[in-house]
């Protein structure tokens, strides 16, 4: 196994033994260094997005003090979940290497594969129901962001 894989295992491990959530590690490799290690920390932080690879971001971010990720890489020891996915899509993490599919999550009880399948579908409807409201106002902001001419686009 690669040593970055390695060291994302570890910390699901630690994650677990802790009790702090889910058997998920990730760690974000810059250069041939690793430059984040994170565990799922739901169960001790109550927060349903304290995912790991969503804390390994947030750490790497912070540490190289932008957003743009796309240098790095992302090593996870599970098919990251549709919310993960798109946190590593909008970080611009340059590759994903992961362990176990979804499918193995949910052998294990995860709702992962539910949440993808449905997505597939169309039909996160019956998982959530969806409903447009004040659209007029909310455009609001957007109109101000778009003339906005200091903007950062992310």
């Amino acid at each position: 196994m690669d040593i970055y894989m390695a060291s994302a295992v570890k910390e699901a491990f630690a994650g677990i033994r802790k009790n702090h959530g889910g058997p998920f590690g990730a760690v974000i490799v810059r250069n041939g260094k690793i430059i984040a290690r994170a565990h799922n920390i739901v169960l001790s932080s109550k927060d349903p997005t304290a995912h790991a690879e969503i804390m390994a971001i947030r750490k790497a971010s912070e540490k190289l003090g932008r957003f743009d990720l796309a240098d790095c890489e992302i090593y996870s020891t599970c098919e990251p979940c549709p919310m993960c996915m798109g946190a590593i899509i909008w970080a611009r993490l340059g590759k994903l290497y992961y362990g176990c599919s979804r499918n193995d999550a949910a052998s294990a009880g995860f709702d992962d594969k539910l949440i993808y399948d449905a997505l597939a579908r169309k039909d996160a409807g019956k998982l959530i129901k969806k409903r447009v409201l004040g659209r007029k106002e909310c455009l609001k902001p957007f109109e101000e962001w778009t003339a906005k001419p200091d903007k950062v686009i992310y």
